[in-house]
């Protein structure tokens, strides 16, 4: 085994709907992240107590699979959450869903991606708009529980667009953030919570893609604040689709790729 691989043990399991869930596990003790970054989580089917109770341990695949996962916690907490989905027939999702309470799951210390807020020289800190579709939450909430993301921005946009209400994941704790996070620290941003909900009507929630709110005019609006070259941030998080469409809104309403630095968007590649 790597010498970057630690084993940890799972402390916690939330389910939100029958295709999403988030977990907690053990954090070692040397293991450090920026905010925004993902690691490699490993399972090994065989080793789940799910298949032992179920006395089908022969029938489990006896490997180590590995997947990257945004982390949803704070690089102060002191253990580590995941938000996930479960793809049907996917090699590691369809057994992550077995996860118990002590079972447990290897990490490659190693914490990679550059959607990080660190990454922004230029424009300097004013407006920060984070646009996650459902498991792309993960990063931003881990942002959002960095004291420093609170004393740098003046404006804190979270759209978060999910096909129904069940798969909204988090909002009490989002609606909390400003409270347990902002409260913390002097002149804090001002946290501007969007939901977006694609597949039902629903009271106080947007109801387009972001490409088209964006495009329209919606977002912003709703926001109270418009997107300007000279005082945004972006980040992009979410399915590939959505990520696509939405950076090329952003360029065609005058925004600019991050690049060495410089610009506006910012996006996560790791699907």
């Amino acid at each position: 085994m790597s010498d970057n691989i630690q084993t940890v043990t799972v402390l916690s399991k939330t389910t939100w709907t029958p295709n999403l869930f988030s977990f907690t596990v053990s954090r070692p003790d040397s293991f450090k992240f920026t905010a925004g970054q993902f690691v490699r989580l490993g399972v090994n089917p065989s080793q789940l107590k799910y298949y032992q109770q179920v006395e089908a341990s022969d029938e489990a695949l006896n490997e180590d699979i590995f997947r990257a996962y945004s982390i949803v916690s704070s690089p102060f907490d002191e253990v580590l959450e995941f938000f996930s989905i479960v793809i049907p027939d996917g090699a590691f999702t369809s057994q992550l869903q077995h996860l118990q309470v002590g079972d447990e799951l290897l990490l490659n210390t190693m914490p990679f991606g550059f959607l990080t807020l660190a990454r922004y020289q230029k424009p300097l800190p004013k407006d920060l708009w984070l646009l996650a579709t459902g498991t792309g939450l993960a990063p931003f909430l881990s942002m959002l529980q960095d004291l420093k993301t609170w004393e740098d921005y003046e404006h804190i946009v979270l759209a978060y667009s999910a096909r129904s209400t069940d798969e909204l994941a988090y909002v009490e704790q989002i609606e909390r953030l400003q409270d347990d996070f902002g409260s913390l620290v002097d002149n804090p941003a001002k946290l501007i919570f969007i939901p977006i909900v694609t597949r039902e009507s629903v009271d106080g929630a947007l109801s387009e893609r972001l490409p088209k709110l964006l495009l329209e005019g919606t977002l912003q609006a709703r926001a109270g604040i418009d997107l300007d070259v000279d005082t945004t941030h972006v980040m992009l998080c979410g399915n590939p689709d959505m990520v696509d469409d939405t950076k090329e809104a952003l360029k065609t309403l005058g925004l600019v790729m991050n690049r060495r630095g410089e610009g506006n968007i910012a996006v996560e590649n790791y699907w």
